[in-house]
């Protein structure tokens, strides 16, 4: 029974256009490409859109440090963005810019909603000013000693030595980040979303929970955020969600001097990539994005943010005339070697110093993908466990079948294989054919859950299911005696058909190396899809080189040191 269509909007959180990629980074959008590339091998339709970050006082200053606009700024972290994201096939149908007309209008659009509505208010608030740079800073831009532990040289909002919150203005001995003078406390009018009132509460009390749009893990944190304090009032504040000038950003309407905080024009840089993508194909926006679609909407991000999309995003597009999303999956953080990415140990890696030393970045796609659960539980890269899972899976397990086999497909037969071991009636060969065409139903349905580990073990399963036939039938001693050519014939065409079935299995992990199996070992025309797992349409094989190489402990070594030295050169 085949499966019903879906259309599906995808998205990836939208990286910040101050840094490079790393590979913290890529945990997400490998996950969110690998759960993409699947559904459409499913044969559902996929939108895949994610975009720079753009916006925001770090931009601004970083562009007067390097003496250029903002605008040139973003321009070469897009570049440089886009490059890493190629380099590691994550296939994305848009990746633009929150800097953007589209997404100008649509936030304007939305901050008028939401103020016809009432959920607008202005408040007069004290912030920090700094008088030398004649600018309001952010929390993050003012640093001092913590009033709850002492300690010195911490953040405005958050002590990283004791993890106490508090505000910027009970730092002791406080300095901008930016001068280094001492700022002075000042009042400015800010415009707020009031996430506070009864309609925000009983739409994301509905929205959030129970409803299976958020893991079990999420829609607990959000039940302890939508909860009532003591005093029976709500815990749900109120969202700033305007900045003073100068900032980097859209201004808001009817408010000069005034511009949209970041967090509020960054996700509906969602919907402005959308909007863009939609234009350029021929389709209409609404269909995806009117309160009524049947378009799934789901969202990919790590947990730090789950505050903002499981709160004030939901919110905005219900308020805002929008639907509001099908699904929200947080992840969690990367670590390698079981600490926290360090620049000073190396294990702070970027993308593109991956690249640089001629790593395959399949081996990290497959590493990650065994590692993620669907789970927001943190995840490690062990560098010596990663070395021997590439090699003992993808090197030893999956390409050595081909390898095994091919040679004497093309030598023996003319390159040409026998048809499905089960239409000649039942036997060992014909129960390892079903064997692998039956695990497609656990394996998609982990798929769908986002549990790549357990589609990362099943596939494991089955790999060690045809070594153990190879092994068992030994066609290279075969291949020495008389009489057995139609025996031998038909384990490497078995063999071989259930080599491109486990390709199937792993293309979404692996689109670049099952792109060579395709066009390489069996000389297809048109790619695979999940639909041909009963019966692969294989019937020769070609010549091809190494599908994948071994990973070797000095490329590793290499990679750190490289890490090591860029932060030794940039200080």
């Amino acid at each position: 029974m085949s499966t019903p269509r879906r259309s599906l909007f995808i998205t990836s959180a939208l990286p910040y256009a101050n840094g490079a990629i790393h590979l913290g980074h890529l945990v997400e959008y490998i996950q969110t490409d690998v759960f993409a590339r699947f559904q459409r091998l499913m044969g559902h339709e996929v939108v895949y859109i994610c975009a720079d970050d753009t916006h925001g006082t770090p931009i601004m200053l970083r562009a007067q440090t390097e003496g250029i606009t903002p605008e040139a700024l973003i321009d070469k972290t897009w570049q440089a963005h886009t490059r890493d994201f190629a380099g590691f096939g994550v296939a994305f149908d848009l990746y633009y810019t929150t800097h953007s007309p589209e997404n100008r209008e649509l936030a304007e659009g939305i901050y008028l909603a939401l103020k016809d509505k009432g959920l607008i208010e202005i408040k007069t608030i004290e912030q920090m000013y700094d008088p030398v740079q004649a600018m309001f800073l952010p929390d993050r831009f003012i640093k001092g000693t913590c009033p709850k532990c002492g300690a010195k040289d911490q953040y405005g909002d958050s002590c990283e030595a004791c993890g106490a919150t508090y505000a910027p203005t009970d730092l002791i001995d406080p300095v901008s980040a930016v001068s280094g003078a001492k700022p002075e406390t000042r009042e400015s009018e800010h415009h707020f979303f009031k996430l506070s009132d009864p309609r925000c509460e009983a739409f994301l009390q509905d929205w959030a929970l129970d409803s299976g749009r958020l893991q079990p893990e999420a829609a607990n944190k959000l039940r302890e955020w939508l909860g009532r304090d003591d005093n029976g009032k709500s815990r749900l504040g109120d969202w700033d969600i305007s900045r003073d000038a100068p900032y980097f950003g859209f201004e808001i309407p009817g408010a000069p001097g005034k511009y949209f905080y970041v967090w509020l024009d960054a996700p509906i840089g969602y919907y402005a990539g959308l909007k863009k993508w939609c234009s350029d194909h021929g389709k209409d926006f609404s269909d995806y994005t009117k309160p009524d679609s049947s378009i799934e909407q789901i969202h990919f991000i790590g947990k730090d943010i789950l505050y903002f999309h499981t709160l004030f995003w939901p919110a905005m597009l219900h308020f805002g005339g929008f639907r509001s999303p099908s699904r929200v999956y947080a992840h969690g953080f990367l670590t390698v070697d079981g600490a926290k990415m360090s620049k000073s140990r190396g294990t702070f890696i970027t993308a593109q110093s991956y690249l640089d030393q001629g790593l395959n970045p399949e081996w990290l796609r497959y590493y990650f993908a065994g590692k993620l659960n669907g789970s927001m539980e943190d995840l490690d890269l062990n560098l010596n466990d990663f070395i021997a899972r590439v090699n003992s899976d993808l090197v030893g397990k999956f390409v050595n079948i081909a390898s095994r086999c091919a040679g004497f497909v093309r030598k023996r037969y003319d390159s040409q294989l026998l048809g499905d071991a089960r239409d000649q009636g039942e036997s060992q060969h014909a129960q390892l054919e079903a064997q692998l065409s039956q695990a497609a139903p656990a394996i998609a349905q982990a798929y769908e859950a986002r549990d790549t580990a357990r589609v990362v073990r099943e596939i494991g399963l089955l790999m060690d299911a045809v070594n153990g036939y190879v092994d068992q039938h030994k066609p290279w001693e075969l291949a020495k005696q008389p009489g057995t050519e139609q025996a031998l014939h038909r384990i490497l065409s078995t063999t071989l058909r259930c080599f491109a079935r486990l390709s199937i299995y792993l293309k979404p992990i692996l689109p670049t190396t099952v792109a060579r199996v395709e066009s390489e070992v069996f000389g297809l025309h048109q790619p695979f899809d999940w639909s041909q797992l009963d019966r692969p349409p294989v019937q020769s094989v070609g010549e091809f080189g190494h599908l994948l190489t071994r990973v070797d402990r000095d490329a590793i070594d290499a990679l750190i040191e490289a890490n090591r030295s860029s932060l030794q050169t940039s200080q």
